[in-house]
C-alpha cells in the first residue's frame, strides 16, 4: 500500500490525541467517582490508605509527594465523614496510624468496580495483540520522556 504525505500523522497530532485521551479519561472517571460522594484527592487518599493499613500521615504524604500539612486537611475531612480513623502511635506520640473504616472500604470497593468497568469499556474491541503493541509503544515514549527528564536534571 502506497503511503502519501497526507496519510502521515504528525507528532503534534499524536501528542494532542494522547493528551486529549488523558483529559477525557480523567473527566469521565471524575464523573463516575463523584457518585461515591468523595472528592478526587480524598478518593486517592482512601485508595492509598486501603493498600497501606496503619500507614502514618508522613508515609502517606511521601507516597503522594505532597506535604504532611496538605494530607492533614484531607485526613481531617475523611475522618469527619467516617471514612478513616486516626490512632496515635504508641511508640511515637507525634505519629498517627491511619486505618480505613467499613464506610471507607465500601467507597474503595465501589471505586474498584468503576475502574474495572471503565477499563473494559476503553479497550472494547481491542485484541490482546493491539493492547500489547500499544503498551510497547507507550513504554518507549515513557523511556524517551525519562531520558529528557534526566537531561533536565543534569543541567541543574
Amino acid at each position: 500500500m502506497k503511503t502519501t504525505h497526507a496519510n502521515h500523522i504528525g507528532n503534534k497530532v499524536l501528542i494532542r490525541q494522547i493528551i486529549g485521551f488523558a483529559m477525557k479519561h480523567r473527566k469521565i472517571m471524575q464523573s463516575y467517582l463523584n457518585e461515591t460522594g468523595v472528592y478526587q484527592a480524598q478518593h486517592r487518599l482512601l485508595m492509598i490508605i486501603s493498600h497501606n493499613p496503619n500507614a502514618s500521615q508522613k508515609d502517606i504524604a511521601m507516597s503522594m509527594d505532597v506535604s504532611a500539612a496538605t494530607i492533614a486537611v484531607s485526613l481531617k475531612k475523611l475522618e469527619k465523614g467516617g471514612y478513616i480513623k486516626r490512632k496515635t502511635d504508641q511508640g511515637d506520640n507525634r505519629l498517627n496510624q491511619i486505618t480505613i473504616t467499613q464506610k471507607g472500604n465500601r467507597i474503595v470497593e465501589q471505586s474498584k468496580q468503576i475502574f474495572e468497568a471503565t477499563d473494559r469499556k476503553v479497550f472494547e474491541g481491542f485484541t490482546q495483540e493491539e493492547k500489547d503493541t500499544l503498551s510497547a509503544l507507550l513504554q518507549r515514549m515513557g523511556s524517551n520522556l525519562a531520558r529528557m527528564e534526566d537531561e533536565i536534571k543534569s543541567k541543574k
